[in-house]
C-alpha cells in the first residue's frame, strides 16, 4: 500500500503504520511544520524504530499535495481535518491523489478543542464527494471511513 498521513505532527501515528504497511509499502507523512517534522525525524532516529525504512517526511500543506494524481491507497488524518482553514481545497487535493476505491479515514477525539461531531464530518466528506464506507466510534473518538468512488 501507499499510504499519506497529512498533518503528521510529531509521528504518534505514522510508525505502527509504517509497520502495518510492511517494507514493500510506502508511507509519506506529511505537515506543514518543520518544527514537527524535526521530531518525527528524532523519533524514526530511536534503535527502537531502526526496522522503519518505509517513511518519507514531507513538509509540505494540504492544499497543494505535492504528489501525482490517483497515487495513493489510503489518506488518513487525525484531529486535522478541522485544523484546516479551506476543507473543500483540502479534501479536493485528497480526491486528486487517492485512486479511484482509495480510503480517506478522519479520526477526531475528544478533548480536541476543534471536535467536530460525527454528523458534521460525514457531511464535510459527503459534500466534497467522498462515499462512506463506516462510522466506528462513539461520543469521545470515531473515525469515517470513506472512498473516493
Amino acid at each position: 500500500m501507499k499510504v499519506l498521513e497529512i498533518g503528521c505532527g510529531s509521528g504518534a501515528f505514522i510508525t505502527f503504520v509504517a509497520r502495518a504497511v510492511g517494507q514493500s509499502g510506502e508511507v509519506y507523512a506529511l505537515d506543514i511544520q518543520p518544527a514537527m517534522l524535526k521530531q518525527l525525524e528524532n523519533k524514526l532516529a530511536k534503535p527502537e524504530n531502526n526496522d522503519i525504512q518505509n517513511i518519507r517526511i514531507v513538509n509540505g500543506n494540504a492544499y497543494n499535495l505535492p504528489f501525482d494524481d490517483n497515487s495513493f491507497d489510503l489518506v488518513y488524518m487525525v484531529t486535522v481535518l478541522p485544523e484546516i482553514p479551506d476543507r473543500n481545497k483540502a479534501l479536493q487535493e485528497v480526491f486528486r491523489v487517492l485512486k479511484p476505491g482509495g480510503i480517506l479515514a478522519i479520526t477526531e477525539f475528544l478533548p480536541d478543542p476543534d471536535y467536530p461531531l460525527k454528523s458534521t464530518t460525514v457531511k464535510i466528506l459527503t459534500n466534497a464527494g467522498f462515499v462512506i464506507d463506516s462510522v466506528k466510534g462513539n461520543l469521545w473518538n470515531y473515525t469515517v471511513k470513506s472512498k473516493k468512488p
